[in-house]
This record gives C-alpha cells, sequence and structure tokens, in this order.
C-alpha cells in the first residue's frame, strides 16, 4: 500500500513562505536541499508525518500560474474559530468562517487562507471524517 508523504508547491520568496508556513501552521524546516538552479524546502510538524515541500526555482522573478486544475491544500485544527482568530491578529488575513450544511446538518465548519504565492489553503474543524 503506498504511503502519501509530501506534496510540493513552487514559491517565489522562500523567506516569506517559511514565515508564513511557520505562524499559520507551525510548520518548521524540516530539511533543505540547495542545487544549482533550485533549492528544494520540506516542512514539516508533530502533528502529523505528511511534509509540504517548497520548490524554489533560482532566477525566476514572475509569479507561477496555477492553472485550473490546482484546488487546495487542507489542514485540521482543533479550535477553528480559535485558529482564524489567530490568523486574523497575525494579519494573514483568513477569509469568513463557514458553516457547510447542504442538508441542514452541519458536515464541516472551515475557513480559507492564501499563502504570499495565492495557494489557497483550507483549514477545517477537527470533526467527523476530519479527525
Amino acid at each position: 500500500m503506498a504511503k502519501m508523504i509530501h506534496t510540493m508547491i513552487r514559491v517565489l520568496d522562500e523567506a516569506q513562505s517559511l514565515a508564513f508556513y511557520r505562524t499559520a501552521f507551525g510548520l518548521e524546516l524540516a530539511e533543505r536541499l540547495d542545487f544549482e538552479t533550485f533549492t528544494l524546502v520540506y516542512l514539516a510538524n508533530r502533528e502529523t508525518g505528511f511534509e509540504l515541500e517548497l520548490t524554489i526555482n533560482k532566477g525566476r522573478s514572475e509569479p507561477y500560474q496555477r492553472g485550473d486544475g490546482y484546488g487546495h491544500l487542507a489542514v485540521s485544527v482543533d479550535d477553528v474559530d480559535g485558529e482564524h482568530a489567530r490568523l486574523t491578529a497575525a494579519g494573514l488575513a483568513p477569509r469568513k468562517l463557514v458553516d457547510f450544511a447542504p442538508g441542514g446538518q452541519v458536515l464541516a465548519r472551515f475557513f480559507f487562507i492564501t499563502d504570499p504565492d495565492g495557494h489557497e489553503i483550507e483549514v477545517l474543524q477537527r470533526a467527523g471524517r476530519y479527525l
């Protein structure tokens, strides 16, 4: 059986991205591999073994185009209301909290936040299948 270990996104500014993911989600540097034309940065925290890989292509100055195939990353938290307030206070501008209840019953409580490169991240309350 395959085990998912990381997802990769391309970013322009390594320091800005590291600061965002550290502040927003407590992700810290797990490994940094520097090559001639690019750098790979792996971020992780104690909550999971899954990592976020940032690829920084040296010499690039234009933002990446995500096309219409990219959706979002998702994380779950113990207190979505508290995280929303914390991220707002940190100046990271999370969008509004949403109670997703298509049939009248709340299936998920979440909000979205955008990283410095425009990648969408869904922050979900830990409950149901989002434990």
